[in-house]
This record gives C-alpha cells, sequence and structure tokens, in this order.
C-alpha cells in the first residue's frame, strides 16, 4: 500500500511541480470545491466527489469510482 500524504504534503508537491489545483481538479474530473474541503481538512471526505478527491490525492485509502457524467 502507498505511504498516505498529508494536504500539506499535497499542496507542497503542486508547488514543486508549478501545478494549478483547479488544473488537477479538472484532469481527474473532481469539483474543484470538493478538493479545497479536502486540502483545507474542512470535510471528512467518506464519500462522493470530496472522497474521490482525498483517495485521488493520496491522502486517504480507498476506491476512487469514475467520476459520473452528467
Amino acid at each position: 500500500m502507498p505511504q498516505l500524504r498529508t494536504p500539506q504534503e499535497v499542496k507542497e508537491q503542486f508547488d514543486k511541480e508549478g501545478r494549478s489545483i483547479a488544473a488537477w481538479a479538472a484532469e481527474h474530473q473532481v469539483p474543484l470545491h470538493s478538493v479545497y474541503l479536502v486540502l483545507s481538512g474542512k470535510s471528512a471526505a467518506k464519500r462522493g466527489a470530496t472522497h474521490r478527491a482525498a483517495v485521488l490525492l493520496g491522502i486517504k485509502d480507498g476506491v476512487a469510482l469514475p467520476a459520473v457524467a452528467k
């Protein structure tokens, strides 16, 4: 199992890569607001888009189901 990262580590990685949170969210089809909630610690990321974001960011162990087309 890969090592889980903290939100701070994820933000530092984005800074190192010169990558924006918005670009990451668009690339992974995750609502930007959900990513901000996870990175700020304001969401427990138990289900839905915040869960998916946390798993894809490597903050939480779990399964990230494919994004649902609207």
